[in-house]
């Protein structure tokens, strides 16, 4: 008798992966619903003060440019963490990072609503940006992980939905708890919304196991370039009022803040893990996107974030009023951004949307611009749906292009480089035009009480944001021109900052939409690294093979004893 001989096993056939099965709607859906419920907390933590930070600062006794740090810091701190996000998605589990980056911006949050001066108020924000900065780019990368460029018009009107629940609700639901309960309890609004978002994640989002490297983040290259930006966004905010704009500090801030940007340049090119990859400035789409991605930061977080004090400062109205004022702008964005994305799913093109975005954000930021203390509600809303219409074209489909031509395993330094830098140019516009809102209402107040017979100093000079109600008449209708006037210049300097981002879309190549998802792509890669391997073991198994063949063969046919 012959004992069976057991045939070898090739472990690189095993080893193989079978593609991955595509993701059913109901998948999809239930993955995505953890992703946007995350993004609905950063939203929600960030908007629902807006409505009510004149009032804020205004009881903790805070200046013009204690408003503007407060949003400054959030927005400076996004910046400067939103590429170390993006190169952690590159590298480590993306699941672990939202649900970390969730608990740092609520934390955060509720330890600003224990604040009791500016100061703690703009440091908390500014941890709180840490968090949204992770928000801000992992949310794009994980819906890129899920859904392919060419489907993802149909998840648009999610996206927008929350967008728009957020960003109407936040403000409304702020000035209606400031009127009722006081403001610090908005900054507690966050905490459900964070814990079942991470328990939604946890259940809902099963990403593909990546394969193991080792994390180095480039610490050099981040605080060189957080440096740079810091000091750029101080000399912005100090120049022309705590030192002459041409002064021996102005040249040590900006040379200084030039020499650590270069220095960050240095480092990035030879780090083996760069923050911002240097290469990625070869892909013309993502040269182009980041250039619009600028202008649209400095005209769109740069004018928006003062509409709260155009409400309440030049109109006098109450925290909750100003956040029913914003609808129109949401409702615009939440439509257009809904009806394109549908219309691209269906059709793979995208540039004329973004073209008459950039069009619509123009006109709109112009229109704004025309604006006066007493002009007509109707007129100030249609300028704003405006405004959204094009923001809702324009910005989510900067990150779709740029998404579109990189490779899936660049998706989170590319997606978070546009995101940093959009982030870049709204910390710009933010800090500059806070500082010539304060300049020029300044002097529209001086003029104004000097017209009526008051001397302005016996106002005060410590440039503490005025509380309407304890007002006489006479000075509160000074005021309310003053601020009116002055935050409509605003909306006619982002006007021309705008239209480059025009410029930019127009000139870029539009590439047909992928229709795979990125999970189908990294395995569809992995399996290709694969095959060269398997063809090799194959190989090297037939010799084997052959032997163990003619030995069974020779053990058959030989005569019996």
């Amino acid at each position: 008798m012959t004992s069976a001989t057991p045939e070898p096993t090739s472990t690189a056939e095993s080893s193989v992966q079978s593609p991955a099965p595509k993701m059913t709607h109901r998948e999809v859906l239930e993955a995505l619903s953890g992703i946007l419920l995350g993004m609905f907390v950063s939203i929600l933590a960030t908007s629902v003060v807006s409505s009510s930070l004149p009032r804020i600062i205004s009881d903790l006794g805070g200046t013009q440019s204690a408003f503007t740090w407060v949003v400054t810091a959030t927005l400076l701190t996004t910046t400067i963490s939103t590429p170390i996000w993006g190169k952690l998605a590159d590298l480590v589990d993306r699941k672990l990072l939202i649900q970390l980056a969730l608990a740092i911006s609520v934390i955060s949050s509720a330890l600003a609503g224990l604040s009791h001066g500016t100061g703690m108020l703009i440091g908390m924000r500014a941890l709180q940006g840490i968090g949204a900065g992770g928000l801000t780019a992992l949310g794009t990368v994980l819906i890129a992980d899920i859904i392919s460029p060419r489907e993802r018009g149909r998840y648009m009107g999610l996206m927008g939905a929350v967008m728009g629940i957020g960003m109407v609700g936040g403000p409304l639901l702020g000035g209606v708890i400031t009127d009722s309960a006081g403001w610090r309890w908005n900054f507690f609004l966050g905490l459900p919304f964070a814990l079942a978002a991470i328990i939604v994640l946890q259940r809902t989002l099963h990403l593909p196991a990546r394969a193991a490297r080792k994390v180095k983040i480039d610490y050099a290259g981040a605080t060189l370039l957080s440096v740079s930006i810091a000091t750029l966004l101080l000399w912005i905010t100090f120049a022309g009022t705590s030192f002459d704009w041409a002064s021996w500090q102005t040249a040590a801030m900006v040379g200084g803040s030039l020499l650590t940007l270069a220095a960050a340049i240095w480092v990035e090119s030879r780090a083996s893990e760069p923050i911002i990859p240097l290469h990625l400035f070869k892909n013309r789409t993502l040269v182009l996107s980041v250039v619009a991605s600028i202008a649209v930061g400095v005209a769109l977080f740069g004018t928006s974030v003062f509409l709260s004090q155009y409400m309440q400062l030049a109109r006098g109205k109450t925290p909750t009023q100003s956040g029913l004022l914003t609808i129109p702008m949401i409702v615009g964005l939440l439509v257009s951004s809904t009806v394109s994305g549908q219309i691209i799913s269906r059709t793979g093109r995208y540039k004329k949307f973004m073209v008459a975005g950039a069009v619509l954000l123009t006109a709109g930021l112009g229109l704004m611009g025309t604006i006066h203390f007493d002009t007509s509600f109707t007129l100030v809303g249609l300028y704003l749906v405006v405004i959204g219409a094009g923001v809702g074209m324009l910005m989510q489909n900067l990150v779709l292009a740029v998404q579109n031509t990189l490779d899936v395993r660049e998706i989170g330094s590319g997606t978070s480089t546009v995101a940093f830098f959009r982030t870049l140019g709204g910390a710009l516009g933010v800090s500059a035009l806070g500082v010539v809102l304060s300049h020029r209402v300044t002097d529209l107040m001086v003029r104004g009480l000097t017209a009526i017979g008051i001397d302005p100093s016996a106002m005060g000079s410590d440039g503490a944001i005025p509380d309407l109600s304890t007002l006489p008449e006479n000075v509160r209708i000074v005021v309310e021109q003053s601020f009116g006037n002055a935050i409509a210049d605003l909306f006619l300097v982002a006007a021309p900052i705008a239209l480059i981002s025009l410029i930019a879309v127009l000139f870029l190549k539009e590439v047909p939409l992928g229709t795979r998802s990125g999970i189908e792509q990294l395995l569809e890669q992995e399996g290709e690294a694969l095959a060269p391997a398997t063809a090799e073991a194959s190989a090297e198994v037939q010799p084997e093979r052959a032997e163990l063949d003619a030995l069974e063969a020779e053990q058959k046919t030989a005569p019996r004893r």
